[in-house]
């Protein structure tokens, strides 16, 4: 396989893009009051990538929920370039695991990478164009003209991450994003995110249950323990040079840190 660029070297001398302080949310049910994520806070710099991982149901989608607006939060906040988070914010993009239910099957590709474009204030042709390079980055400029359901899973999940691309946002944020494709095509959707990230120099956060893919992609992992989740801790992952999926996953520290973080996973559920 080839080599993909690293994810170190994004210092912190970098600025914050993505910052996250005191966060609670909680759910009022006829029973009362369910606190879902408590006191959470932890910050992601420019070009960072950091994955998210945790015990089944610690409430990790209903945090990517928060941050994406779609949910209000009950106290505490979440800024992007320091603007607080109230509502869906136009710097963030967002890629689903479903990606069935997200693409239109009656759009076409290049159609479906569009969509999020046509509230911004652009022309039919630099939607186009936007539409079209983000396809090619994605390696999928061939199939602009072809529709969701002529396409395998792994190339609809990337068409997917071209339309959150060519929003062109500063933190993309993506929810179990290679969940429910092969093991070879999420591969390669991994090291398509290593190399989206440093192309648009890109803030990432990513929700996963694959330990492994949290450290192979990541510059920090943060493990959220038991609800109401919080922040238990936050490993950094300390690789040098491009990642790689068979040099990388084979080093002894690789094996360390997916250890160390397995731990703390089975620990804090």
């Amino acid at each position: 396989m080839t080599s993909t660029p690293s994810t170190a070297g994004h210092s912190d001398e970098r600025p914050v893009r993505l910052d996250v302080s005191g966060l609670k949310k909680t759910y009022t049910t006829k029973k009362g009051d369910v606190p879902v994520i408590d006191d959470l806070t932890f910050d992601l710099r420019q070009g960072e990538i950091a994955c998210i991982v945790g015990p089944s149901g610690t409430g990790k989608t209903t945090l990517l929920k928060c941050l994406a607006g779609l949910q209000p939060i009950t106290s505490g906040q979440a800024t992007i370039d320091g603007h607080v988070i109230d509502g869906p914010p136009e710097e963030l993009a967002l890629v689903f695991q479903e990606y069935t239910r997200s693409l239109m099957p009656w759009l076409s590709v290049e159609r479906n990478v569009e969509l999020p474009l046509r509230h911004l204030s652009l022309s039919a042709e630099e939607r186009r164009q936007r539409a079209a390079s983000s396809l090619e980055a994605v390696g999928m400029a061939e199939a602009a003209s072809k529709y969701p359901w002529q396409l395998s899973g792994g190339m609809q999940q990337r068409v997917a991450i071209a339309r959150a691309v060519a929003y062109r946002p500063g933190v993309l944020i993506m929810d179990e994003p290679f969940a429910s494709v092969d093991a070879q095509t999420r591969f390669e959707l991994e090291d398509l995110c290593l190399r989206i990230r440093e192309q648009f120099d890109m803030t990432i956060l990513v929700v996963t249950h694959d330990i492994d893919e949290s450290v192979y992609l990541s510059n920090r992992v943060i493990v959220l323990g038991q609800r109401p989740a919080k922040v238990t801790d936050v490993i950094p992952i300390d690789f040098d040079g491009p990642r790689d999926q068979l040099t990388t996953r084979a080093l002894p520290r690789f094996a360390q840190l997916r250890s160390e973080i397995f731990e703390l996973i089975r620990k804090a559920g």
